[in-house]
């Protein structure tokens, strides 16, 4: 429930397989996200008890900050989107094919495993638009939390979801 409120190109890298219960990679992949969505959760829900600008902060200053604390010993970790926010939110190549299939067919929209080379795997978990979320990304903005985007993220494409779109995708890359 928690993480539910949360907020094509072929794999030139390997190969991508939804990612099974017993998957030894794809569960390792599911614990090393946790803390990061825990964390992201945390820092958006205080933002919001501030209002939706407090919120944007918590996404532009605490969410890069989180996804480098805990990218460590050759782990890195962070989000992305099909449409972006900020630019430096973009995923690594590894990502696109998956998110590409998430968007053009929501039944698709399991975590996925990723082979990638030098024994290294990628997981990745969609993001579905939450009620919540559109305080930020929904078509209509409260009149502070369009200043702040337009002001902070001049080529903004993250505004005009609804409830159960993808918003984007939770990444983590680590070795075998």
């Amino acid at each position: 429930m928690a993480e539910a409120r949360w907020l094509l190109l072929a794999l030139t890298l390997g190969l991508a397989f939804a990612a099974n219960a017993g998957d030894e990679p794809a569960e390792r992949g599911a614990e090393l996200l946790k803390p990061f969505k825990q964390s992201m959760k945390g820092a958006l829900m205080e933002g919001l008890a501030e209002g939706p600008a407090a919120a944007i902060d918590a996404c532009r200053l605490r969410a890069p900050a989180i996804a480098a604390e805990l990218s460590t010993g050759g782990v890195q970790m962070g989000r992305s989107s099909h449409r972006l926010r900020n630019p430096a939110n973009a995923g690594p190549a590894w990502v696109e094919a998956t998110l590409a299939r998430y968007v053009d067919d929501p039944a698709t929209r399991e975590p996925v495993l990723v082979e990638l080379k030098n024994d290294r795997f990628g997981y990745i978990e969609p993001i579905v638009t939450q009620p919540m979320c559109l305080a930020c990304h929904g078509a209509e903005l409260a009149p502070a939390v369009e200043t702040a985007i337009d002001e902070l993220y001049p080529d903004d494409q993250a505004t005009g979801f609804e409830a159960g779109d993808l918003r984007g995708i939770f990444w983590v890359e680590f070795a075998d």
